[in-house]
């Protein structure tokens, strides 16, 4: 107990140590040469001018948001990869029965050396096999289910930064093409 108590301790110390150090060093090091545009407040690259009730514009917080939920994504990616990733190893057909026991042991998150040559509990090549598929299959529908909510969004224009302009370009382009009118074999010219 007390070995524990001095880890977390140590481990106290070292992490505010490593807090505190770089700042007392800056405050030696540092040059003092305050301005006022280097006193003056930073707002997310708006400029402070005016109320501080100014209407902000969503869309940074809507890009955020994108950001956040897709890249989040990459974070579920890693225990697929360590959990499945084991699996994948005892369909090694060259596996000796130490190493299989090995490895069963880590997949089912047993004690080392629980496992016996005669237990029933050692994953078998063909199970590893059902296994890594179905982890596969868990994955490809999981990052499908986030292609579809990458495809909507997309195609809802919340990943265009200036949605306006480019609304109104296209409205532009639209009414600047020629209106021709089809009849049988021959064009008619556009009805002004």
């Amino acid at each position: 107990m007390t070995d524990l108590v001095g880890h977390f301790l140590l481990f106290t110390v070292l992490g505010v140590g490593f807090l505190l150090l770089p700042l007392i060093i800056g405050l030696f090091v540092r040059p003092k040469n305050p301005t006022n545009q280097k006193l003056a407040a930073y707002e997310c690259g708006e400029p402070t001018i005016g109320s501080s009730y100014v209407q902000f514009d969503l869309r940074f917080y809507v890009v955020a948001l994108l950001f956040i939920i897709f890249d989040v994504e990459v974070a579920f990616f890693f225990p697929w990869a360590a959990i499945y990733g084991e699996s994948t190893q005892l369909l090694d057909p060259r596996l000796t029965a130490e190493a299989r026991m090995g490895l069963s042991e880590k997949l089912l998150n047993q004690q080392a050396g629980s496992l016996t040559a005669e237990s029933a509990n050692i994953v078998s090549q063909a199970t590893a096999h059902a296994v890594a598929w179905t982890g596969l299959y868990d994955l490809l529908i999981f990052f499908g289910v986030l292609l579809v909510g990458f495809a909507y969004v997309w195609k809802r224009g919340d990943l265009d930064w200036v949605r306006a302009i480019t609304q109104a370009k296209a409205q532009r382009d639209l009414a600047a093409r020629p209106k021709t009118v089809a009849t049988g074999e021959r064009q008619l010219e556009p009805v002004a």
